[in-house]
This record gives C-alpha cells, sequence and structure tokens, in this order.
C-alpha cells in the first residue's frame, strides 16, 4: 500500500508527516521553510511525496472558525491543486480548525525545555501529524474525511 503525505501548510513553514505503509501510523517529517515572495514550493513536496513513496497528500484545509472559507483557505486549495496537476498526486483536504493548538498542547505535554517547546517546526510538523493520522483514523473507520 502506498504511503500517504500530511502537509500542515503555512506562511512561513510546512509541517510534513508521512504514514507507515499499512496507512495506520503517522510520524512527522523535517519542516519546510518557506521564503517570503517565492512561490509555494510544489516541486519539493512532489520530490518529498516520491522520496516516501506517497502517492497521496492530505492537506489541511484552514476554515474559519464558523467554518467558511478564507483567502487563506483558496490558497492552500490552489497549493493542493498544483501538487494534483503537477505533481500527479491525489491530493485530499481536511478540516485542520483547532488543529495547531492541539499540537501546542501535544508539545507541551512530551515535557521538553521550554526553548524546545517554543520551536515553531516542532508544532508545525505535530500538526501535519495530527492532519494525517486524522484522515488515517477516518479511512479505518470506513468514514469519508
Amino acid at each position: 500500500m502506498p504511503r500517504i503525505l500530511g502537509v500542515d501548510y503555512g506562511e512561513r513553514r510546512i509541517g510534513l508527516a508521512i504514514s507507515d505503509p499499512t496507512a495506520t501510523i503517522a510520524r512527522p517529517l523535517p519542516t519546510l521553510v518557506r521564503r517570503r515572495g517565492k512561490r509555494p514550493p510544489v516541486a519539493k513536496v512532489t520530490e518529498i511525496a516520491r522520496e516516501h513513496e506517497a502517492e497521496e497528500v492530505v492537506l489541511g484545509l484552514p476554515l474559519t472558525p464558523e467554518g467558511e472559507e478564507s483567502d487563506w483557505t483558496r490558497e492552500v486549495r490552489a497549493f493542493g491543486d498544483a501538487l494534483a496537476s503537477r505533481g500527479g498526486l491525489v491530493v485530499h483536504y481536511l478540516d485542520e480548525r483547532f488543529t495547531s493548538a492541539r499540537a501546542e498542547r501535544a508539545i507541551r505535554s512530551l515535557g521538553l525545555k521550554k526553548r524546545e517547546r517554543e520551536e515553531k517546526d516542532r508544532v508545525d510538523a505535530a500538526a501535519a501529524v495530527l492532519i494525517l493520522q486524522a484522515f488515517l483514523d477516518s479511512m479505518r473507520r470506513g468514514a469519508q474525511p
């Protein structure tokens, strides 16, 4: 079974996670840093997906607290469309509301030193894991994510 790549797409960083070969457990990958004014790193994310034998991507969809789409949601969808068209990847979207807050709580619960807890790339990777794990869990339950 091909692996699945989880993506927490942000303005400054892109958190990444990958599933195990059985699509049961998500684990973090190194976070990508985005440079201001540069195009979204479609080729780099596609390359990472290929390196890890992922044919599908789960992209966190940043809806407003009311569940509405925003300009940022549309930018994330455009990134997903580019991954599908240029990267040949199957793209799924998953509501990511409150994922970053849950990721920060999870990081704090690890008992790390304050400096380590505040490393933003650690939080972004944890958010990607949460997004991907929610998708994997919904697949196992037979639910549509």
